[in-house]
């Protein structure tokens, strides 16, 4: 059984599928997530990513019910197929109540994506250590921080947005296809990427659309995310919205706007110069209150990972449209801020390695569960 909350964990997770049925023809799954893994597992989901994606705390509380419906549904999935493994794919809130109740089942819990604990509300990890039987890291940084301060051993897999990018890059269409096939003039590209979840979509995309028209010698572009209705854009801006994905818009784009979250990673990856966008409701109360919650000075990936700013990050009220067309502007051209970021990327994809993260996790799983056979 296998439980994912949103766009990029279901995707993570689907790898994980095919490489455990790659060592066992025989296995079969059950799970929580979206097309990705319904692809993989060859059945659907049993509750959708779109009835689980809910973020910040004004969306959560809205759908509370739903949230507590679908935490019911997993744990009576758990007592009615006692599946061999629990396997969690990050979204903790919801995940540590299901994996206490496969605890309680002696049932193995293997978690895949450490919850964010090293970034707040690190209390979190005195339950993972009672409930999860083996952690699985994708930032390398995790082992020393879980080691050192919390006496846990955790393994670094590798990280699975290198091997995913490398892969999309790869397969991208070329530059005429991917104008021809959009609809769009041959004119430099700027992406925007506002966000999986329709709460992000909304607090985002006014403000990457009104700083990006500030250079309307580029086309700025939208990417939707899988299971968001084009017409759900189209409340918030007027540029075109591409339904082809995201590393396909990045692999012909000259710079980004993008909304905190591993979509930063990726743009990363993909070597595409990027500003970060996170509003929610952009007033100043939240910013100071976030910043005293946060235990790192960073909230994206690429910065985490480097361990100092390489690209700037642009939260709450200072998240505006003339703060992001600065920052956005040197990037625009060849200028030592774009060169910088270029170098903090090559940085950051050494410390992520080449490991193929979902493949080590599937193996280790199995041999886990032999081992205890």
């Amino acid at each position: 059984m296998l439980i994912a909350g949103e766009a990029s964990g279901d995707l993570h997770a689907a790898q994980v599928i095919a490489e455990l049925k790659a060592i066992d023809r025989n296995a079969s799954f059950i799970f929580f997530g979206g097309d990705e893994m319904a692809l993989a597992a060859g059945r659907a989901p049993v509750v959708d990513i779109r009835e689980m994606a809910y973020m910040g705390f004004s969306e959560v509380l809205r759908n509370l019910g739903k949230i507590r419906a679908n935490i019911r549904s997993a744990k009576r999935l758990l007592r009615l197929w006692s599946p061999d493994a629990l396997i969690l794919i990050d979204y903790p809130s919801f995940n540590l109540r299901v994996a206490a109740e496969a605890k309680n089942l002696g049932i193995p819990v293997f978690y895949y994506i450490s919850p964010k604990v090293w970034a707040w509300k690190e209390w979190r990890v005195a339950t993972m250590k009672k409930v999860v039987t083996k952690m699985y890291s994708i930032f390398p940084f995790e082992v020393a921080y879980f080691r050192d301060r919390h006496m846990w051993d955790v393994e670094y897999v590798g990280n699975p947005s290198v091997r995913e990018v490398d892969a999309a890059l790869a397969s991208a269409p070329s530059r005429a296809e991917f104008l021809e096939a959009n609809r769009l003039r041959d004119r430099q590209l700027i992406a925007l990427l506002p966000g999986s979840r329709l709460g992000e979509i909304k607090n985002n995309l006014d403000v990457m659309t009104d700083a990006v028209r500030r250079f309307p010698q580029y086309r700025g572009v939208v990417a939707a995310a899988p299971g968001v209705d084009v017409d759900f854009y189209k409340t918030f801006t007027t540029l075109p919205v591409v339904t082809c994905g995201a590393m396909k818009l990045l692999a012909h784009s000259h710079a980004a706007l993008v909304t905190s979250g591993t979509a930063t990673l990726e743009t990363a990856l993909a070597g595409v110069p990027q500003v970060a966008c996170y509003r929610s409701n952009g007033s100043r109360i939240a910013y100071n209150l976030m910043k005293r919650m946060l235990s790192v000075d960073y909230v994206t990936l690429p910065n985490l990972i480097v361990g100092r700013e390489i690209i700037p990050e642009l939260l709450l009220h200072r998240c505006t449209a003339d703060a992001v067309a600065q920052s956005l502007t040197p990037l625009l051209r060849d200028t030592p801020q774009r060169q910088a970021m270029m170098q903090g990327y090559s940085e950051m994809r050494a410390c992520l390695g080449n490991g193929d993260a979902a493949h080590n996790v599937a193996i280790d799983i199995v041999a886990t569960l032999r081992k205890a056979q």
